[in-house]
């Protein structure tokens, strides 16, 4: 050996040590998945718009016959209005308190359309059937309902539910969120779905209490903080990498009768390739003949129904197909999950 090779010979070597203690350092955090508690249980959904949603337009009576002011000036169904004459609103109060107080006068509006600012000049008409000013437009500012917590994050608070958006039923748009929280609900009953009707989960809201604060209404599901964790205690589980995830039997946690959250028997049919502007990543089947009996399959209030597979979480259910309750559609967790840390 070269006596001048030695010393650069010598670096390699320790140089390698190094790097294979790094290695085993690292290793058992690279191994360590990430784990949430899988909750599966029903809540009571209030949301208020940031803004109000036109949902539609109608004539005003008027002494000089009918007049539409929303339509004239240019407004359409699925504008959100967010200030009038640069005041802010959010509520259907804060329009007409601004309308009143207007009268006839000419006024800006300013409208979010397709994600786009839109600034308009109306003016509203005086009915004169109630003597008061009106744009003539339908407009919506909350939304309420019943779904399905998805999981639970023990480390940060963060809470995931629905496996999809919550849309304004006369629109079909995301509905803007200002603020929103969950609460505790139990189930009353169940309306049975049925080829061409879906079915329905009743439920009964405890309005006096806050289980969670929403921060996000997005395609796939609604994100917040819980303010009571006790209320989703249960056992992490892993989350599969979305490779693992294979068509075969399944399982998912579901609250169809007051508090109690069952596991009931599912086939995942089917596993899409990855697309990021569709959140439909698997086709479901409910095969659990309880389930079946209760409900018919897959019923409103039960988005967001975790799925378990080989001891993992894989995701949620998010939709029911009309045709046949008995099957429908599910979320990747992992999509959630990213949603969530936005």
């Amino acid at each position: 050996m070269n006596e001048d090779s030695k010393p650069f010979e010598y670096f390699v070597l320790r140089l390698c040590i190094f790097l294979l203690a790094v290695g085993l350092a690292l290793a058992p955090v690279q191994a360590q998945a990430l784990s949430v508690v899988p909750v599966g249980r029903a809540v009571g959904i209030k949301l208020f718009s940031d803004g109000v949603v036109v949902v539609g337009t109608s004539d005003v009576p008027t002494a000089e016959g009918n007049v539409n002011p929303a339509k004239a000036c240019g407004l359409q169904e699925g504008d959100i209005i967010t200030h009038i004459n640069a005041a802010e609103v959010d509520t259907i109060e804060e329009v007409s308190a601004l309308l009143q107080e207007l009268g006839g006068e000419p006024m800006s509006i300013q409208a979010i359309r397709d994600e786009h600012t839109v600034e308009l000049t109306a003016q509203a008409a005086l009915c004169i059937q109630d003597g008061e000013y009106k744009l003539g437009a339908w407009i919506r500012d909350s939304m309420a309902g019943i779904g399905t917590v998805t999981f639970y994050d023990p480390e940060t608070g963060a809470f995931g539910a629905l496996g999809h958006g919550i849309n304004d039923v006369d629109t079909s748009l995301l509905m803007p969120l200002e603020s929103g929280s969950i609460l505790p609900a139990a189930v009353s009953g169940v309306r049975k779905g049925a080829q061409g009707s879906p079915g329905q989960l009743q439920g009964i809201f405890d309005t006096d209490r806050t289980l969670g604060l929403l921060q996000a209404n997005t395609d796939g599901g609604i994100y917040g903080v819980l303010t009571d964790p006790r209320w989703a205690e249960g056992v992490p589980t892993e989350i599969a990498p979305r490779n693992e995830v294979r068509a075969g039997k399944a399982t998912i946690l579901t609250n169809i009768s007051g508090e109690d959250v069952e596991e009931y028997d599912i086939l995942i049919m089917k596993v899409y390739p990855e697309r990021e502007s569709d959140h439909r990543d698997f086709l479901l089947k409910v095969t659990d003949p309880e389930l079946l009996e209760k409900t018919g399959g897959i019923v409103q209030g039960m988005s967001g129904s975790p799925i378990l597979q080989n001891g993992k979480l894989v995701g949620a259910v998010t939709h029911v197909m009309i045709d046949d309750p008995t099957s429908g559609y599910g979320i990747y967790i992992g999509r959630m999950i990213a949603n969530s840390d936005k």
